[in-house]
């Protein structure tokens, strides 16, 4: 029902003459966004504990990267543009609604597109936007937080704009769960069915402390946001949790 009813839904949002029809003071199309990512969280058994809020204006959102749900997460928190591998634009269902949410395509190992990319994200920011990145390059092997990497945090250093760490952190039975990555050999469809079929779990989205990107250099405030991140992420699960 969500994928046949709720997806045509919020996709027409995007269009006139519904976009940008404002709610109660936010445009309609971040409402039914919002209400996507977080009805796709529960489908999946995945109950949201948001602490934190985001601060009005543009910020550039980094997040480390657990899996592909993570992006429906951040959504169900706030309106934002990603940036993304490539590859995702061709996922069924969740990369029609990156196509149409703003997200900005990353092809790896391209200086053109990277180029493309940054242009787009400081546009976007400049414009008084939201901008999320997951600095760790993607989805990796292992558990834990991975090296941030820099390149990406030149868009806010170039607009002056405050950068917005973000921890996410998968729990269930008040233990930290790390099967919600890729296993090996592991492709999308698969990933899906297994996390469809795995008992309730609750995801810990950890709204931090932003700073500002004045003055910083782009390895700087990657170690800076990494650094806060690992900490939160490292941090003892809260009791509240069932």
């Amino acid at each position: 029902m969500h994928l046949l009813i709720g997806t045509p839904i919020t996709v027409l949002m995007f269009y006139r003459p519904f976009r940008d029809r404002m709610v109660k003071g936010s445009p309609v199309q971040d409402i039914v966004l919002r209400w996507w990512g977080r009805t796709a969280c529960r489908i999946f058994g995945v109950r949201i504990d948001q602490t934190g809020e985001f601060p009005a204006g543009p910020q550039l959102i980094v997040a480390n990267h657990i899996s592909w749900l993570d992006t429906q997460v951040l959504h169900a928190l706030s309106q934002m543009g990603f940036v993304a591998k490539a590859e995702i634009a061709s996922w069924p269902v969740a990369g029609y609604l990156a196509r149409v949410g703003g997200t900005v395509f990353h092809r790896r190992g391209s200086h053109d597109s990277a180029s493309g990319v940054a242009t787009a994200m400081k546009e976007r920011l400049s414009a008084g936007g939201k901008v999320a990145i997951f600095p760790e390059g993607g989805i990796l092997v292992g558990t834990g937080i991975k090296r941030f990497h820099a390149r990406l945090f030149g868009a806010a250093i170039d607009t002056q704009t405050d950068i917005q760490p973000v921890a996410i952190r998968y729990v269930k039975n008040g233990q930290r769960y790390d099967d919600m990555t890729f296993r090996d050999r592991e492709n999308f469809m698969v990933n899906v069915l297994r996390l469809l079929s795995q008992p309730p779990r609750v995801v810990e989205a950890m709204i931090l402390e932003p700073f500002s990107s004045r003055g910083l250099a782009r390895k700087e405030a990657a170690f800076r946001a990494e650094t806060a991140v690992r900490s939160a992420f490292e941090s003892d699960i809260r009791n509240n949790h069932v």
